[in-house]
């Protein structure tokens, strides 16, 4: 096992292949074009075909040379393993090894625990946490075979601490932190680094539509630590995943948070109190 202390080479981005899932809106997309900034070729994988157009449009405009390509992918990476596998697969083909996989498809709902539907536990299980295993498992192997690579999960705050009304989105999120720290204990041999990042409510159209059944209590705590931006929360979590500044295995954190009325980037230590 490689020492822990041993911080890895910060990965280029530069002609480097990214593959965001979710990356046709809010904080997927955010990344993607962060990425493209710094020369990245970019894969967006999420479900609705004309979003995921719309967003190659966008990103495309952040190119820093003629060389870089957007290539778009219509599937459901929570359903169909064989279809995830088959998608990367043909993104592998047209740009090459995947460098770096950001796992950012998921979705959020909110709702008192007796009301909340049944049905509803079980797809956001599927969604923001089958999700992310997915992708993972279907690029892990090409990078432990070229010994090289980064996954990003993307987790939130309700990922950190249960709140009310999150009695079904909660746990589908702390779901990724167990998923992440094993991961990494496995995947460190093969120089392959894993970060997660727990963004607060960020301006995006999916807290837009949580916000419409979103309990009172919910929205009150929420709005204590207000809203962040999605290009703000983008370029903290790639910071994070180039240089592997997150070190799972010593329990460090780098988590984009907001505490009361006062934002900033903590460090967080699961074995300790307090920020």
């Amino acid at each position: 096992m490689i020492s822990p202390l041993i911080s890895p080479k910060p990965l280029k981005l530069n002609g480097a292949h990214v593959v965001v899932t979710g990356g046709s809106s809010g904080i997927g997309k955010s990344i993607a074009m962060e990425c493209y900034r710094q020369g990245a070729f970019i894969t967006l994988v999420a479900r609705d075909e004309s979003k995921l157009v719309q967003a190659k449009k966008e990103v495309e405009k952040c190119a820093i040379n003629d060389k870089q390509v957007v290539l778009c992918i219509s599937v459901d990476v929570s359903k169909d393993y064989g279809q995830v596998e088959s998608v990367i697969k043909q993104c592998q083909e047209k740009l090459g090894p995947v460098d770096m996989l950001v796992n950012c498809a998921g979705t959020s709902f909110s709702g008192k625990f007796e009301e909340v539907e049944v049905e509803r536990f079980r797809s956001l299980m599927e969604v923001n946490y089958l999700g992310s295993v997915y992708p993972t498992r279907a690029v892990i192997t090409t990078m432990k075979e070229r010994r090289m690579g980064r996954i990003m999960f993307v987790s939130s705050q309700a990922g950190q601490i249960g709140l009310f009304g999150y009695t079904a989105y909660s746990p589908s999120k702390f779901a990724l932190r167990g998923l992440a720290e094993s991961l990494q204990m496995e995947m460190k041999p093969y120089n392959i680094y894993v970060t997660i990042a727990y963004p607060p409510d960020t301006d995006t159209p999916g807290l837009a539509e949580e916000n419409r059944t979103k309990p009172l209590e919910t929205r009150l705590i929420s709005e204590t630590s207000g809203v962040t931006q999605p290009e703000q929360v983008a370029k903290t979590v790639v910071k994070d995943a180039v240089v592997r500044d997150c070190i799972l295995n010593n329990c460090r954190y780098h988590i984009y948070s907001a505490f009361g009325q006062h934002k900033k980037l903590y460090q967080y230590n699961p074995f300790q109190s307090g920020p």
